[in-house]
């Protein structure tokens, strides 16, 4: 019996100027420690974050704080699900806006995603309808019913945690064990991938 191999020459899916989002939605690919971003906000300012989420999530240096706060939870897909959808809806392209959304829908919301953000079925019928012929609101549902889910939940927490009282009270910033997921690959990562070989018999 023999087997047929099929190689495709081109993998390419997209435009080398579409990289930076494609980072951001499939990450670096590894496990990762990177180094934490030093958050350089006054304790006044730190407070407002604690008047409501949309407050925080408008700060560069709180968004980077409940972040953190996230990975410690070991829900940071909530959060990184939330900023790829406000990247999604500034582009322009018809091309970019069908590639990001697969890209999205396939890190995010699929069943069995590498960072399955939790939907209610209906929420996710709707998406997945959605998707098909994709526009700028195809995520709105679906961003809303995250967004409700940390404000109601992870943000309260988030006011008690250690992470902010340190921001609120001046104290040294402690370190915290960031970590990403492994997760499983996506046609992306293979975009700059060639082969000269066709068919291997």
């Amino acid at each position: 019996m023999e087997t047929t191999l099929v190689f495709f020459s081109q993998l390419s899916m997209c435009e080398s100027k579409e990289k930076p989002f494609f980072k951001l939605v499939h990450g670096l690919g590894k496990e990762e420690t990177s180094k934490e971003a030093k958050i350089r906000v006054s304790p006044e300012e730190a407070v407002k974050w604690g008047e409501s989420f949309d407050k925080l999530l408008s700060h560069k240096d709180g968004l980077e704080a409940f972040t953190r706060f996230l990975k410690t939870e070991f829900s940071e897909e909530n959060i990184e699900f939330w900023i790829a959808c406000e990247e999604f809806k500034k582009s322009k392209e018809p091309q970019q806006i069908t590639l990001k959304a697969k890209a999205i829908y396939e890190k995010f919301i699929q069943t069995d995603a590498p960072q399955e953000v939790n939907l209610d079925f209906h929420t996710k019928e709707i998406t997945t309808k959605n998707i098909t012929q994709p526009t700028l609101h195809s995520f709105d549902a679906a961003q809303s019913r995250v967004y409700q889910l940390m404000e109601q939940d992870s943000y309260t927490r988030f006011l008690k945690s250690d992470i902010y009282l340190d921001l609120i009270e001046g104290r040294p910033q402690r370190p915290t064990n960031l970590r990403r997921r492994s997760r499983s690959l996506t046609y992306n990562e293979f975009q700059d991938v060639k082969s000269d070989v066709s068919i291997w018999l």
